[in-house]
């Protein structure tokens, strides 16, 4: 497995692996319609289309050359200092092989002027929780995730100092 720069030929292959990620992670949480609700308002083609092209931003995936296995994406702020990760997910077939810590390693090394990395994680997904704990990240606090109509999602926010 490697990690690349993410293309607009990859987007078909990111959604389907969002969509069995977020199906595998949270329908038995918030149930399998809000979850399509969810993946197809957040993870559409054009919404992923969109941050192929955003400024101060990378989107990454892990590929073995048949098939990805993750992917991530995070901007860094106006001036450069804090990084924040909106996604990082890995296909529930790959889990246990380091491809989530091959991700962040990649998002971390992309903004070589950055203090801080930041992320948002849904405070019932206690694996990602322990993930990104287990990678040097603490909590700093809870935010509110907004989804279509009122749905709202519970997070907790983490934060890792940079070298």
């Amino acid at each position: 497995m490697f990690v690349r720069s993410a293309s607009e030929r990859d987007l078909p292959a990111i959604r389907e692996l969002l969509v069995e990620t977020r199906q595998a992670t949270y329908d038995a949480i918030y149930g399998e319609h809000q979850i399509a609700e969810l993946t197809d308002d957040w993870h559409s083609i054009a919404s992923l289309k969109a941050r192929l092209s955003r400024p101060n931003s990378e989107f990454v995936v892990v590929d073995d050359g048949e098939r990805l296995g993750g992917m991530a994406f995070a901007t860094a702020t106006g001036d450069q200092t804090v990084v924040v990760l909106h996604q990082l997910y890995v296909h529930p077939a790959c889990h246990g092989r380091g491809l989530g810590r091959l991700l962040l390693e990649e998002i971390e090394g992309c903004f070589p002027d950055a203090s801080r990395i930041r992320v948002e994680v849904e405070a019932a997904n206690a694996p990602a929780l322990a993930f990104y704990e287990a990678n040097g990240f603490v909590r700093t606090g809870t935010a509110e995730m907004s989804g279509p109509g009122d749905f709202d999602v519970p997070a907790v926010v983490l934060e890792k100092l940079l070298a």
